[in-house]
């Protein structure tokens, strides 16, 4: 919904909109922290979730990234992707690629 017309009259007061800020102290996560990891799709899930094998033998459950949503990438049984693991829960993941 758009903000309503001014129609001259006072600025509003206070703080411009969409200016708040981050504190430095706080760095945000970035891929780098992330564990990249290659594994077969042992089973699609609803929701666009894969159950995944890691080269390691451990399972984790991914979800399929935002640009491979974009593009339309479908994800099979049996594929051999790249699954991005956080460092904070290595039983979950983002599926990032898709081998050929």
């Amino acid at each position: 919904m758009a903000p309503p017309k001014r129609r001259g009259g006072a600025k509003p007061k206070g703080p411009k909109r969409d200016t708040r800020r981050t504190p430095d102290d706080e760095p945000r996560q970035t891929r780098s922290d992330a564990i990249e990891v290659t594994g077969t799709v042992v089973e699609p899930l609803p929701n666009a979730m894969f159950r995944v094998e890691l080269e390691n033998g451990h399972i984790v459950l991914a979800h399929i990234s935002g640009k491979m949503r974009r593009h339309f990438i479908r994800i099979l049984r049996g594929d051999k992707v790249t699954v991005e693991l956080s460092p904070y829960d290595l039983s979950r993941g983002r599926v990032v690629y898709r081998f050929k």
